[in-house]
């Protein structure tokens, strides 16, 4: 292994050590497809595709870097740490519709993690035609995850001899098996009977390009064989530049279905395409047909060849990115996915997002590896003698197919290290240039009128994105400086408590919320700790958890119902219209107990001091706010030294499909499992799995109180 290993590395990213493992699941499940993530070393937030089986590169461009928070199967694989199956294209649209927009075909998928231990390495997705069942059988499960278990040795293994394996800028594309070829007698045998056949036949790729191609079919298709082999149809064949006819293709490929289509071939020949595709490829029969009844659109114009994108192709990237964008919530996310997109589909170098700030270019954000590039033109005054800057004032973008072109019209733009082609393309918001998109190659790149179009379209779905993230980005700030002010900025610190605690605002909506918690300091033998959630996730909420705060402290002290029962009446006085759950809890340090309250909020977790952890069992209270007249049981619980509480909000444990008990029990585990740490540590850990557990839909507050063994 270790030998294998330095010899891949000596030569690249090592990932060839993969291609047996990948080529044995798909014989093994009888999958169509593989495609094998890797998750690199101290990278945390994305997965690269390292290894690609049973479809051509251009198709998975789109999903070559995929973010771990990403709403995609094999994301959720990785950080839920599960098995995720989807039967059918319906269940993959109603859990994952992005990638079920872009890929309207029949087909279903499975998605598992890459692990070694407790260490996540990348992760497994596997397509089966949409002839499959809709339920994965028991022995593909056991294959797929005993491939990833192999993989993930396989992995680990390389890491510890010192050539560990990372993905490469292009994912290996493993090209199917070759059968046995016939001898020369079968073979010219297999060419009389194809040409012996009524029609034309011939034979595409995996990647859609001509491999074979017989008289009948090239006299139909107005070609010859030596113009046609080794081209795409809908580039060599004009009229087949359809976007329904790539459609077709990719449903093949993708679905491994048959399916066809008719088209016209001007002026007025009307021919039938039946495509059949397996692993190695796709056979095609042509035959004359007669024009559809439901057709009355007259026969396509003829194009001219170009080798830029097809129709279907660059409608396939603007819907992929227009669905990727909607995903996006701030800047920064915006410009990552973007990037995600544009760089592998359009062989994009290096790409910067640069804003007109007060009078100057400042970047927002940037992916590649040119720093020339980026120091070039951050700070640069919007009236500089500068490509970025001239395109943002005048709005025309610009197009430098080689860096002579560049330097012959900035002279003194100083890159010919740095770009060898680039494009500089206006952002435009309502009519107005707000900023500027910087794409550059590391090639010459020529760019032809159909990309020039599909990249400034590109560039306005992009600065639209922008704008809205720009002002969601505002508001996100507003309202995190909101919700800081209105929780304690330091917890008091109080002899005997070892004490810490931690608010993340849910990743949905404004960041802000009603989720609070507090702990006063009552006198030398006395403390409170006090948690709580109001309903919703907006200024409404956090506007009540401020009152709802500001009243347990006036009452602090009193015993714990009647804190919650005036509290309660005061809400009920106002009528909010929201309604507000409660823990109050009375410390009293020189008896080592504790007394505490419920209004409707879970109860508090203890961990005793040999690490064994329980629910407290408190009696139920009404949510403050709907009945003035509600009273709150009490419950004193022993607090001895170096026993320790948590109290939290219910987004720390509520996942989905998921019992509050059971998720509740497995946080109480993780409580225990950190007896030996400071509450500082232990929030950290308590934290970390909240976020692998949950969707971040909800506000998590924690508040850890642990009783020190030095306590009085």
């Amino acid at each position: 292994m270790q030998d294998q290993a330095a010899a891949v590395a000596a030569t690249g990213p090592g990932t060839e050590l993969l291609d047996s493992a990948v080529a044995h699941v798909v014989r093994e499940t009888g999958a169509s497809t593989a495609m094998l993530y890797l998750k690199p070393k101290g990278e945390d937030d994305a997965l690269h595709l390292a290894v690609l089986a049973g479809v051509p590169g251009q198709l998975a461009a789109p999903w070559t870097r995929v973010p771990l928070s990403a709403p995609i199967p094999v994301a959720d694989a990785v950080r839920l740490k599960c098995l995720i199956w989807m039967g059918s294209q319906e269940e993959l649209a109603r859990r994952y519709p992005r990638p079920a927009l872009i890929l309207p075909y029949q087909f279903a998928l499975a998605a598992a993690p890459i692990r070694a231990g407790d260490t996540d390495l990348g992760g497994l997705v596997l397509l089966w035609p949409g002839s499959h069942s809709t339920e994965l059988s028991p022995g593909e499960r056991a294959s797929m995850v005993g491939a990833c278990h192999g993989i993930g040795m396989l992995l680990q293994q390389a890491e510890s001899s010192g050539y560990g394996v990372r993905p490469g800028h292009q994912p290996r594309v493993l090209l199917p098996p070759e059968p046995p070829g016939p001898d020369p007698a079968e073979a010219a045998a297999a060419a009389r009977f194809v040409e012996r056949l009524p029609g034309g036949s011939c034979s595409l790729a995996l990647d859609g390009s001509i491999t074979y191609l017989n008289t009948a079919a090239a006299e139909l298709l107005g070609t010859t064989a030596e113009e046609a082999l080794g081209t795409l149809p809908w580039v060599s064949l004009p009229w087949l530049n359809d976007p329904a006819v790539e459609d077709h293709y990719r449903a093949a490929v993708i679905g491994r279905q048959q399916t066809s289509f008719t088209v016209a071939r001007p002026p007025d020949r009307w021919l039938a395409f039946h495509l059949f595709p397996d692993a190695t490829g796709i056979s095609v029969r042509i035959l004359p047909s007669e024009r559809p009844r439901s057709e009355d659109a007259p026969p396509p114009r003829l194009l001219p060849v170009s080798d830029v994108p097809s129709r279907t192709t660059a409608l396939y990237h603007l819907m992929h990115l227009a669905a990727t964008l909607t995903e996006a919530v701030g800047i920064q996310d915006v410009i990552g996915l973007a990037a995600d997109q544009l760089m592998p589909a359009f062989r994009i170098h290096t790409l910067i997002v640069m804003m007109s700030v007060e009078g100057r270019l400042r970047i927002d954000g940037r992916r590649g590896s040119h720093p020339a590039l980026m120091d070039r033109f951050d700070g640069e005054p919007l009236t500089s003698a500068t490509p970025a800057a001239h395109v943002l004032m005048t709005g025309v973008p610009d197009f430098y197919p080689t860096f002579t072109d560049l330097e012959r019209d900035y002279p003194s733009v100083g890159l010919r290290e740095a770009v060898s082609a680039c494009a500089f393309l206006p952002l435009i918001v309502s009519g107005h240039a707000v900023g500027s998109l910087v794409l550059a190659y590391d090639k010459p790149h020529d760019f032809a009128a159909e990309e020039r179009a599909l990249l400034t379209s590109i560039a306005g779905l992009l600065a639209q994105a922008l704008d809205r993230a720009r002002l969601y980005d505002t508001k996100d700030r507003l309202a995190r400086s909101l919700q800081a002010h209105l929780l304690p900025q330091t917890l008091p610190s109080i002899a005997g408590l070892d004490v810490a605690a931690r608010y993340l605002p849910s990743t949905r909506g404004m960041g802000i919320g009603g989720d609070f918690y507090d702990l006063i300091r009552i006198d030398d033998n006395t403390a409170v700790a006090a948690i709580g959630d109001v309903q919703g996730h907006n200024e409404n909420a956090a506007a009540l958890m401020g009152q709802v705060r500001t009243a347990v402290h006036a009452s602090a002290g009193a015993p714990p119902d009647e804190v919650l029962a005036r509290t309660n009446r005061l809400l009920t006085d106002l009528d909010p219209g929201l309604f507000t759950s409660c823990l109050y809890i009375h410390l009293d340090l020189a008896r080592h107990t504790a007394l505490m309250a419920t209004a409707g909020h879970p109860p508090p977790l203890l961990r005793q001091p040999d690490g064994q952890t329980e629910v407290v069992d408190l009696p139920p209270g009404l949510l403050l706010g709907i009945d003035p007249a509600s009273r709150y049981p009490t419950k004193s619980v022993p607090l001895p030294p170096g026993s320790a509480l948590a109290l939290f909000t219910d987004g720390l444990v509520e996942a989905p499909g998921v019992a509050f008990d059971d998720a509740t029990a497995e946080l109480a585990a993780h409580f225990a499992l950190a007896l030996e740490q400071d509450m500082e540590s232990v929030a950290d850990i308590l934290v970390r799995y909240a976020k692998q557990a949950t969707p971040g839909t909800d506000d998590i507050a924690l508040l850890l109180v642990n009783a020190l063994l030095t306590g009085r």
